[in-house]
């Protein structure tokens, strides 16, 4: 019958739920016929319910006519305790961050097996990164990357070793090699890369603490080769500390 999902039990929540997914940091504008393609539910369906969505300015079309996230949602989003709390304590600690150092700023928490980017602080001078507040980046090649999944469960590491691909020639894949690695990231209490995520850049990140001690998110900097990361550790540690100290109160 026209408008129903080719799965009979799936309900309108999760339908909405699916093509809203469809959206990422990959594909932040989409046609009808890609989104229906996406979500894999049929074109009637998609249609009926972006209509929907449309209409409480859940979506936005573009003039060109490509669908892209409203404004609605963003509102919403930004009420999630990973946005409110950590972003509100952690942001004065970025600013003074990037002040300091005048290069890209970045906080992030693990998100099943990607780094999702809570906030990024960044000038007109600092280095072109893929990276973005709300974007996701695979853990393996990036600095805060490798800190939340060094402090991530044993399942979870399992998984993204075993899948981690090649985004540079520089990406660090072999099994053993990321292990050992994640093992020192433990031992010496922060992670670094060198053209693991992009040609020509390197980053330092330290893990973030949560009221109970364990590791909630990771906040990082990112230069050109030209610079030695490991140089911003200490500033890092401080900024680091500082947003621990801010989430205890909060948690109080």
């Amino acid at each position: 019958m026209a408008g129903r999902s080719s799965e009979p039990g799936l309900g309108v929540t999760e339908r909405v739920l699916r093509l809203l997914a469809a959206f990422d940091d990959k594909h932040v504008d989409l046609t009808l016929a890609e989104l229906a393609r996406r979500s894999r539910l049929p074109m009637t369906t998609a249609h009926r319910l972006v209509a929907d969505l449309l209409r409480g300015d859940a979506l936005e079309r573009r003039p060109d006519g490509r669908l892209v996230v409203g404004r609605r949602l963003w509102r919403v989003g930004l009420l999630a305790p990973v946005q409110r709390e950590l972003r509100e304590v952690a942001l004065p600690y970025l600013q003074d961050l990037y002040d300091a150092t005048r290069e890209n700023v970045h906080l992030a928490v693990r998100e099943g097996t990607e780094a999702l980017y809570v906030e990024r602080v960044h000038g007109r001078a600092s280095v072109p990164l893929v990276s973005r507040a709300g974007g996701r980046l695979p853990m393996h090649a990036t600095g805060v990357g490798k800190v939340v999944l060094a402090h991530a469960p044993a399942d979870v590491v399992a998984e993204v070793v075993a899948d981690a691909s090649r985004v540079t020639p520089f990406t660090i894949t072999d099994p053993a090699r990321l292990h050992r690695e994640l093992a020192a990231i433990r031992r010496r209490g922060y992670a670094r890369t060198v053209e693991e995520m992009t040609l020509g850049t390197c980053s330092v990140a330290v893990p973030v603490t949560g009221p109970d001690g364990e590791v909630v998110a990771a906040v990082g900097l990112v230069t050109t080769t030209r610079h030695s990361p490991d140089r911003y550790v200490p500033a890092l540690l401080v900024a680091a500390a500082g947003i621990a100290r801010g989430l205890r109160v909060v948690a109080a």
